[in-house]
């Protein structure tokens, strides 16, 4: 009986040990699943901001974001008109919008991540050099311009070329670009690349992105100066969350303070032109 006794000892040793770690595993895997996803609210055909195929850079930022917190990115998709926020931020079927212009009424914004400007776009063989509205030989020139509705007037570089008398000028694209195609916002880039048109004044990450794979090489140049009187054609670039979402906005700014040399790696690997912010 006793000898019995000794030989079950060390098996009942043994069991306990794995009952330990069978424990340690599954506290370990519930607090796993309690982090929750990161829950971003994103366009599927945008790039090169975004898409449903993690192409663009807002998506590696997301992805950049949630391994940071240990999560999952789970995407709420629409796209990005009319409707955007309020179908997605604002009924809460995601918290987070990547990229929103800095101090918008739509959102909580964090601190600026990147700031860039409208840029001229040209073929480098014509030797434009464009970079101010008021260069005299703009008058001569089929410039494209990105809009969004059909008034003309409502993009600062529309504003300032109606200002200067140039509505005659205007080749009007809009910003949402043939959302049938899987990149709708190269058209204007492409009118510019074959000829359709002499120049275009496009936003910079549109520019940067699609001219660098253009079928021959392209002129970038910042519209200078970033003013034109009250008419700003630079822009700071924010995360947004709901408005009382204070804590996450929080979170987000700590994310950006730390891990921001990063961001600019993924802003510069997709070509995304910026500047300095003016000087207070």
């Amino acid at each position: 009986m006793s000898g019995e006794s000794r030989a079950a000892r060390p098996r009942s040793r043994h069991a306990s040990h794995w009952v330990v770690a069978i424990a340690v595993l599954c506290a370990f895997a519930a607090c796993v699943r309690r982090v929750p996803p990161l829950r971003v609210c994103a366009d599927p055909n945008n790039l090169p901001f975004s898409n449903d195929r993690g192409e663009g850079f807002e998506n590696r930022i997301a992805e950049l974001l949630a391994a940071d917190r240990h999560a999952r990115v789970e995407y709420t998709w629409w796209a990005q008109r009319r409707g955007f926020v309020r179908n997605t931020l604002s009924a809460g079927a995601c918290d987070l919008m990547i990229g929103v212009p800095s101090g918008a009424d739509i959102a909580l914004t964090t601190r600026p991540y990147y700031r860039s400007t409208y840029v001229f776009v040209s073929r480098a063989d014509r030797g434009l050099a464009l970079g101010s509205f008021d260069d005299s030989r703009l008058r001569r020139l089929r410039i494209g311009v990105q809009m969004i509705g059909d008034d003309f007037a409502n993009t600062p570089p529309a504003h300032a070329l109606a200002a200067r008398g140039m509505v005659q000028n205007i080749v009007g694209y809009s910003v949402y670009g043939d959302y049938s195609q899987p990149h709708p916002l190269s058209g204007i880039i492409d009118a510019v690349a074959h000829g359709a048109i002499d120049a275009a004044v496009v936003w910079g990450p549109e520019a940067g992105y699609f001219a660098r794979d253009a079928p021959v090489p392209m002129t970038i140049a910042p519209v200078t100066p970033p003013m034109d009187r009250t008419l700003p054609f630079a822009f700071d670039i924010s995360m947004g969350v709901r408005k009382r979402d204070i804590r996450l906005r929080d979170e987000l700014n700590d994310f950006l303070d730390r891990r921001g040399g990063e961001i600019d790696s993924i802003l510069s690997a997709f070509g995304i032109p910026r500047v300095e912010a003016p000087r207070s």
